[in-house]
């Protein structure tokens, strides 16, 4: 009889010992997050500098290239070689030091990008240890809530909170 009322007590703690679970839709998070917004916009601007920059060599390139080709009429066909010869050298130097910089942009674009997702991983971590929680999953794309009951979804608390740290 005690060994049954153990049991019974037993199982009827663990049974009160539910997990908190609740899941934060990271599409939306990551969307709303402020900080994010402006990493994106602030490397978009650098990418349209980099395109600007690069058009503008382009065209540069093809008027000395113009330029090139009708002085070459008046030359011999071995010195018209020769310059032509530099310029597509001089040409394929300006193409690999533009891919450089764009590999570099690319880059620093990456490793700010991780910071961030790195910060809101340690806020929902955080958020989680605060309130209790036992698990948040990540929902949206790719995520692994296929449902939740929009009352265990976190991503307005965990957004705001974001948003609230990175504006001080």
């Amino acid at each position: 009889m005690k060994k049954f009322l153990y049991t019974v007590l037993v199982l009827a703690l663990v049974s009160c010992q539910q997990d908190k679970i609740g899941y934060v839709d990271n599409v939306k998070l990551m969307d709303g997050y402020q900080e994010k917004i402006e990493v994106e916009n602030k490397f978009k601007a650098k990418a349209e500098l980099m395109n600007k920059k690069r058009d503008s060599i382009s065209q540069a390139f093809q008027l000395e290239y113009q330029a090139l080709q009708t002085k070459a009429q008046s030359w011999s066909q071995k010195k018209a070689q020769e310059e032509l010869g530099l310029l597509q050298q001089k040409s394929q130097f300006l193409g690999q030091q533009i891919q450089q910089e764009e590999q570099q942009l690319q880059i620093e674009g990456q490793t700010e990008m991780d910071s961030v997702v790195s910060k809101v991983k340690k806020e929902i971590k955080a958020y989680g240890e605060t309130n209790g929680y036992t698990y948040i999953l990540t929902g949206g794309e790719g995520g692994s809530v296929l449902y939740g009951v929009e009352a265990k979804n976190l991503t307005t608390e965990v957004l705001k909170i974001l948003n609230d740290k990175y504006k001080q």
